[in-house]
């Protein structure tokens, strides 16, 4: 455990094991750049505007908040 992994587990922050062959670190292949982009549309139709519009309004207290970790980090260390 590194120093920085005993700050954030005091602090609460749970460490969550993620492998490194993880699906979801692998990319989807896509056989061209078409293909991708239509994907990437259907997909972003799908998202209902009530999701973007609450994502977009927390995003500031979300950034405050990794800041504020950020910094007891940087402070400790």
């Amino acid at each position: 455990c590194t120093k920085q992994q005993a700050i954030l587990l005091n602090l609460g922050v749970e460490r969550i094991d993620w492998p490194a062959c993880s699906p979801d670190l692998n990319p989807i292949k896509v056989t061209n750049t078409t293909t991708l982009a239509d994907l990437l549309v259907e997909e972003w139709d799908v998202i209902p505007q009530q999701c973007v519009t609450k994502l977009m309004t927390s995003m500031r207290r979300r950034c405050q908040a990794v800041v504020a970790i950020l910094v007891v980090v940087w402070y400790i260390c």
